[in-house]
């Protein structure tokens, strides 16, 4: 069933574990998550990032969401990842995303919280979640166009200034993670993160979850994050499946890569305490 964001992250935030955010880019990467989420019962965010047009038109990627959402029986949304461009996200909502991200952490602060508000004054309207990102999440390895690879921590006091006048649904803040690979495991400022949870009353979303660590990422969920985004680890996954191995076919090949990417999405529902909640 198609629903939004709000109410798996709300009950996410108040619950204690975390929702996987599982970006696609063709209906077999969407397909796979979604099965997987069905034959564990467990709810699943399907999210397609600005990125990822070259790969998919976000026409496409709502008919694809839709499609699969409107015929699971566990609940499925679909965020729009990473909207730099307040025109594509703007779309997004008018294609029926059911949450959206509006990503002006580059700008700065002020010019951050401008954006963010044009953006959630209209996408409420329409019953549409927001997500928004203060600080920023640097890149490693990635197989998107996140081209700045310093981090820059998220500081408590703008982001309480930030939370209480944009009105945003969710906040993704920067702790030390990356986008795509790490060199080694990253070391996260957890005490960042606990004063963000303490002082700011909306669930917090971690971007960077590949390659994090499980350890990592199960404390992250611990001190109140809600929502991971996971992206790399899928794609490193189904390389992996096929690389120095040979298949009768292409659809041998195809359930290979499959079965590698179901089998990670899995193991993150575990990490993140969703499988132990109903």
């Amino acid at each position: 069933m198609l629903v939004t964001t709000k109410q798996m992250l709300t009950k996410a935030h108040k619950g204690g574990f975390a929702v996987p955010s599982a970006n696609f880019i063709d209906y077999d990467t969407a397909k796979t998550y979604v099965s997987l989420a069905e034959r564990i019962n467990k709810p699943l965010i399907l999210s397609f990032a600005e990125a990822h047009q070259e790969y998919l038109a976000l026409k496409e990627a709502a008919y694809i969401a839709h499609y699969l959402a409107n015929e699971a029986n566990v609940d499925v949304a679909l965020h729009l990842d990473h909207g730099t461009q307040p025109d594509v996200v703007m779309e997004a909502i008018r294609l029926g995303f059911t949450s959206v991200m509006i990503d002006a952490s580059v700008e700065s602060l002020d010019r951050n919280i401008q954006i963010t508000q044009k953006i959630v004054s209209h996408a409420h309207k329409h019953g549409v979640p927001v997500e928004a990102e203060i600080g920023h999440v640097g890149a490693g390895e990635n197989f998107e166009s996140h081209l700045q690879h310093d981090s820059i921590y998220t500081d408590v006091n703008e982001a309480i200034r930030f939370a209480a006048e944009t009105n945003v649904d969710f906040l993704a803040v920067s702790i030390g993670t990356a986008h795509g690979v790490y060199a080694g495991v990253p070391q996260l400022n957890f005490e960042r993160l606990k004063e963000l949870h303490s002082a700011i009353d909306i669930p917090l979303v971690l971007h960077g979850g590949s390659s994090t660590g499980d350890e990592n990422l199960a404390r992250c969920v611990a001190n109140g994050i809600a929502k991971i985004n996971i992206f790399t680890d899928f794609v490193t996954a189904g390389v992996n499946a096929i690389n120095g191995h040979q298949f009768a076919d292409y659809f041998a090949a195809k359930r290979a890569i499959q079965a590698s990417i179901a089998e990670v999405l899995e193991h993150y529902y575990t990490v993140f305490g969703t499988a132990d909640h109903e």
